[in-house]
Order: C-alpha cells, then sequence, then structure tokens
C-alpha cells in the first residue's frame, strides 16, 4: 500500500447530513435529477446501500446511492471461514460473574516472532449480550494487529463498528473514499460498509477498541435545557469523498460477519471502484479533541452523560444499548464537593478503556490498552488513594484535570457477558483489581456535629 495517496486527505463534513462527492477525475459521474437512469454517467452501475427499511420514517432513514464501476454482486461462491479466531457473538459460554474486572493492555502480536495479524483476525471478543440473529444487542471488542489487509476487504452484516484506536494510526479505504484515524478519532463503519485498514509505520503495531451494536446506528444526543450547541457539534464530525481504483485480473477477497460467523468471497476486481455516491449513510470520523464538554459550576459532581459523544438508543426513551461517553480534559470548579467520580451501582453496564494518561479515580492499574468491567449493580468507584487525595484538600482551587489523559466507556442497559478468551484465554486479568478498595478506612466519627447556622 501507498500510504502517501493518505496525505492531505479532504473530508466532507456534517453528522447524517445529505452528502454528495464525485471523484474529480470524472466530473458529472452523478446522474442529475435521478438515481437510476438508463444509462448511467461513465458507462458506471448503480447500487443503492439501505441502512434502514425502505418505510422507515423520513428522519430516521438511512441509505446512500453508489455509481461504481461494477456492482457488489459480481463475486464468486461463499464459504465459511474454518478459523475466526476469538471474535464471537456467543455470550452464554461461561457461568455469570458479577465480579468486578479489570485487564492489563492487550498483547499486540510481533512481526519479529513471525506472526502477520491483520485488523480482522486481530479481532478479540471482550464481552456482549443479545444476539445479531434477532439485530438486538451489542459486543465488545479489542482489536490487536501489525500488518494491512492486502487485497481483502470486509463488511459487517450483523451492525455498526464503532473504532476506537489507542495505539497506530490506521489508514481505512472504504467504498466511499478514505478515513486517515488515529488515537484520539474515533471512526464508525456502518453496518454493510466495505473496508480495508492499512496499518502505518515500521512495527505496524495498532491497538484498539471497538464497540459493535446489532440494534440501530448512531446518533447524537439529545441537549435538552442545553441549548442548541455543545458536546459533539455535527459540523465537526467527517466523511471521505469519492475516490475510486480501477483494478482487474488480481485475486481479491471479501470477508463478512453475519450472524456471528465469519464467512469470505473470492473476486476479480477492486471492490472499492466507487466514482461516486450520494446519500446520508456513510462511514464518518470524528476527533475527541472537538467534544465541548460541559460541567458543573457550582457544587457536586455531575453524572457522566453529560460527556456522551454518540448514542445508540433503545426503544426505551433515554435508555441506551449502547452511550460512547467520554472522560476529556476540562476543569473543576466546584466547591465543598468530592470532584472525582462517586461511589455508584448502576442499572447499566459500564466498561472502559484508556486511550491515553491516566484516569484520573484510579491513576495506578489502570493503563492505556487495559480496560475495566463494571456490571449491572456491581458496586464500583475511586480508589483508596483517590478518595484520601481527593477529601485531604481543604482549600479547593479551579484545577485542569485529566490533562494528557483520555479515558472513555461504553455504557449499556444490557448485562454483559464476558467470553472465555477475555476472562481465561488472554491471560490479562488482575486478579487484584479489588484490592484497590481494601484500604479505604472508616471515617464515621459519632460524635461530630454540623456547624451551627
Amino acid at each position: 500500500m501507498d500510504h502517501g495517496e493518505f496525505s492531505n486527505l479532504k473530508y466532507l463534513t456534517g453528522f447524517g447530513s445529505e452528502l454528495a462527492s464525485e471523484d474529480p477525475r470524472c466530473p458529472g459521474s452523478l446522474p442529475v435529477g435521478q438515481n437510476t437512469p438508463q444509462k448511467c454517467p461513465y458507462g458506471l452501475y448503480a447500487e443503492q446501500l439501505s441502512g434502514t427499511a425502505f418505510t422507515a420514517p423520513r428522519d430516521h432513514n438511512k441509505r446512500s446511492w453508489l455509481y461504481r464501476i461494477r456492482p457488489s454482486v459480481v463475486h464468486g461462491q461463499w464459504s465459511r471461514d474454518k478459523d475466526q479466531s476469538n471474535l464471537t457473538s456467543r455470550f452464554d459460554e461461561l457461568e455469570p460473574n458479577p465480579a468486578q474486572l479489570r485487564w492489563r493492555p492487550f498483547d499486540i502480536p510481533s512481526k519479529k516472532s513471525g506472526d502477520q495479524v491483520d485488523f480482522v483476525q486481530g479481532l478479540n471478543t471482550i464481552a456482549g449480550a443479545g444476539d445479531p440473529k434477532s439485530r438486538h444487542g451489542l459486543a465488545i471488542h479489542v482489536y490487536c494487529c501489525n500488518t494491512s489487509m492486502k487485497n481483502k476487504a470486509f463488511y459487517n452484516a450483523d451492525g455498526d463498528l464503532l473504532i476506537v484506536p489507542q495505539q497506530g494510526a490506521l489508514h481505512i479505504t472504504t467504498e466511499f473514499g478514505k478515513l486517515t484515524v488515529e488515537p484520539l478519532e474515533i471512526c464508525i463503519i456502518q453496518l454493510g460498509m466495505r473496508f480495508s485498514v492499512d496499518v502505518v509505520g515500521d512495527s505496524g503495531e495498532s491497538r484498539g477498541y471497538v464497540l459493535e451494536t446489532y440494534d440501530a446506528h448512531f446518533r447524537l444526543p439529545d441537549l435538552g435545557p442545553i441549548g442548541a450547541n455543545g458536546l459533539a457539534n455535527p459540523r465537526d464530525f467527517k466523511a471521505p469523498v469519492a475516490s475510486y481504483e480501477d483494478r482487474d485480473g488480481a485475486e481479491f477477497l471479501i470477508a463478512a460477519k453475519y450472524q456471528g460467523a465469519l464467512f469470505s468471497v473470492k473476486q476479480s476486481h477492486y471492490p472499492f471502484d466507487v466514482v461516486a455516491w450520494h446519500g446520508n449513510y456513510y462511514p464518518y470520523k470524528y476527533h475527541l479533541g472537538d467534544f465541548m464538554a460541559v460541567n458543573s459550576v457550582v457544587y457536586d459532581h455531575a453524572d457522566p452523560s453529560i460527556f456522551t459523544v454518540l448514542t445508540c438508543q433503545s426503544v426505551r426513551p433515554g435508555v441506551a444499548i449502547a452511550d460512547f461517553v467520554i472522560f476529556p480534559p476540562r476543569w473543576a470548579v466546584t466547591e465543598n464537593t468530592f470532584r472525582p467520580p462517586y461511589y455508584h451501582r448502576n442499572c447499566m453496564s459500564e466498561f472502559m478503556g484508556l486511550i491515553a494518561g491516566t484516569y484520573e479515580a484510579k491513576e495506578s492499574g489502570f493503563s492505556p490498552g487495559g480496560a475495566t468491567l463494571h456490571s449491572i449493580m456491581t458496586p464500583h468507584g475511586p480508589d483508596a488513594e483517590c478518595f484520601e487525595k481527593s477529601t485531604a484538600d481543604a482549600n479547593q482551587k479551579p484545577e485542569k484535570i485529566a490533562q494528557g489523559t483520555m479515558a472513555f466507556m461504553f455504557e449499556s442497559c444490557l448485562s454483559l457477558a464476558v467470553t472465555p478468551w477475555a476472562l481465561q484465554q488472554c491471560g490479562k486479568v488482575d486478579g487484584d483489581y479489588n484490592k484497590c478498595w481494601a484500604n479505604l478506612r472508616k471515617h464515621f466519627d459519632p460524635n461530630w456535629k454540623p456547624k451551627q447556622i
């Protein structure tokens, strides 16, 4: 792969907007006034990619029209892959376990040992719930890879993929164009979209997290009394511009995940041959540094929902199948307040990852590339060191917190089950995690008296 083609990429902007793009080498390649003319410009084929049912309400309807050199249906016979590594949608293989879980950074395969692992091969499922056959649920994966997908594309027929790089930039080629996605950026590849991932650098060592949702597409959270602006602003989301290649003769592999299983099919033409496209259904990326954080400015610690970047809602109002929440650098100015996250028992499952730096509530033991899982109603909160430090500050002053760090959370109303790979095989479970709370001392003083007002 010539990574020079990823330099100085241009993007379209907007979230869920109606966008249109033509490769500049083929001006006028978008049909005028209709989607399926008898003959498309340049002898192209028209192909619709539907992200929702035809009859979905207009404000929820997602589809794009692709104008390509050959339609996607030109390929050989499908076959099921015998080895799909640690990628699974089975969440009933272990007995339930409500314990707090923490993982040390997951290993990245090294080329020095002879391992060549691409993005798809490097997907490992940590936890999940539901079933892709019923189109309900989610899965959480970590990817650990060191080589590019050569003459290979992948699509997911089970749901959307929210990709969070932690180490190593990714060059992602899609049917809609190209994206460069670096740590502190996220990328959403929606249901059915074909893409290929190239790693960057000599070692190519790349690691990150993936949230897969089976139900619906991600959207921006409602802002309510915050107003019309704030959190993740629509103008900061970026979509690729059309960029095609016309290559025949070589053998190209199309890999697909369907009903939790991996399949593949071969074809003799390049899969990324879209000359032009238009619609509101496309891949996109977002830089977490663009998030406009809001916070309490008087007293108390606000609920972490104020840091929601994207949400995938359930059929119950205000209840998410999955929220993507970040904990960005921000000012803490509250007075007479315990400023770290409060101790908590939640009706939601909380999976956390760390992209960079240290997490404010647990500055030791939780490392970039690692993870934690706090299940429904399992107690969690700051460790003993954080509590003692935060309650000893008698003269609280405004301070910039979480500088140089970025933690995130996948939060879900579903009760997540952990996979055998995550609990038994990866070798990264921190068996002493619960000890971080063991030194929380009793401070109760029955003789304490309130100050006279």
